[in-house]
């Protein structure tokens, strides 16, 4: 076997191990025969919540099994096929089995990644929110390619996007937009883009064409769900209703429906402006609801912590990541020093590479935390 093909191999069976070892492939199977013991009491949809969380679980340890088996049947089946190709020297069936491992090691890569999202909200829709920094119209401009950059990476993952709310540039771009993203694993993926952006370009306000420097923050919430009980109280929020601006003609909104909503302890603001006022209130309600979890999250987490201290001001010095148009393209995550020149792809939604670097990187500080509490 030549040694390009030695070394995919290797790196699939690296992945292997890992989705080995997450799913704990040897008690697997009796975890599923338990979980279909208790599918199987009678009395279990009494409880409803308890019953779907149950069937939830059972569900995540089909799929895991599944993608385990899926990949380590298909590097035996493709290893056999290059033996036998190159035994009885057919030359076609060992260049179609070394194209079937590489599209392999690719989704094996893809589902080892996926493998670290098993955090406890990991799994949830989630609520994004990006915000004009320091630097005027130029981050308002910048925020509006931000907001563009995640929606189109949420379609490639075919998830659904609903705008929650916006306010609208002085001169162009926005000041802040909140999406609400419907998907599996959402939070999961995205909670590594919260923190502040840095773009660098020639300015296409200034007529002098000089270089700007401009900064938006990314804020991400997980959607709680109805498995986790978040209590707020009549007393601790204050609800307004004001007039939402549109943009003009018939899309004026002439009646107070839009909704915002003040938590009085955390001094906490969310606001939704769609057409109906009681959609505005249950949509503030659930962004409410997401924020104190996450604040809940954030002290449970000393790794979170960290990252949510560091992420300061949306201006020099707190940046996780920036975006070179001029003098060279690059984009770079300061965090995980993960990079590329690919400017324009990733400003199309190609970021998985970025957040893939940071959950391992996550993962490998876990793993040192829990060593050194050993010690």
């Amino acid at each position: 076997m030549r040694a390009e093909m030695q070394n995919i191999v290797q790196a699939i069976e690296k992945s292997l191990t890992l989705l080995g070892q997450r799913l704990d492939v040897e008690t697997a199977p009796h975890r599923l025969e338990e979980f279909n013991a208790l599918i199987e009491d009678g009395d279990l949809w009494a409880d409803p919540a308890k019953a779907q969380k149950l069937m939830r679980e059972r569900q995540g340890l089909m799929d895991a099994m599944a993608v385990y088996k899926g990949i380590d049947g298909d590097l035996k089946d493709n290893l056999e096929l290059i033996e036998l190709g190159e035994a009885e020297g057919d030359a076609e069936i060992v260049t179609e089995a070394e194209a079937s491992l590489r599209s392999l090691q690719k989704r094996a890569a893809e589902k080892e990644v996926e493998a670290l999202l098993d955090g406890e909200a990991d799994g949830n829709d989630t609520f994004l929110e990006v915000n004009a920094g320091a630097g005027g119209t130029e981050s308002c401009d910048w925020a509006s390619m931000l907001a563009r950059m995640y929606v189109r990476w949420a379609e490639k993952k075919g998830y659904k996007v609903e705008l929650q709310s916006m306010s609208e540039g002085e001169e162009a771009g926005i000041k802040s937009v909140a999406y609400k993203i419907t998907g599996h694993n959402a939070y999961g993926w995205l909670k590594s883009e919260a923190g502040v952006h840095r773009l660098v370009r020639i300015s296409p306000y200034d007529s002098a064409a000089r270089r700007h420097t401009s900064f938006s923050s990314v804020w991400v919430y997980p959607v709680v769900d109805d498995n986790i009980e978040i209590d707020i109280p009549d007393r601790d929020i204050r609800i307004d209703t004001y007039r939402s601006s549109g943009a003009g003609g018939q899309h004026v909104n002439t009646t107070d429906s839009a909704v915002r909503i003040t938590h009085l302890p955390t001094n906490i603001v969310v606001t939704s402006s769609e057409k109906s006022q009681h959609q505005n209130r249950a949509n503030c309600m659930a962004a409410l609801k997401s924020r104190l979890y996450q604040l809940e999250l954030d002290r449970r987490s000393a790794a979170i912590n960290a990252a949510h201290d560091a992420k300061g001001d949306a201006g020099w010095g707190n940046q996780i990541r920036s975006y070179v148009l001029q003098p060279y393209q690059m984009v770079k995550d300061l965090r995980t020093g993960e990079e590329t020149s690919d400017t324009q792809g990733v400003l199309d939604g190609d970021l998985d590479r970025f957040m893939a670097a940071t959950l391992a990187q996550e993962v490998v500080g876990k793993s040192r935390a829990d060593a050194q509490a050993v010690d």
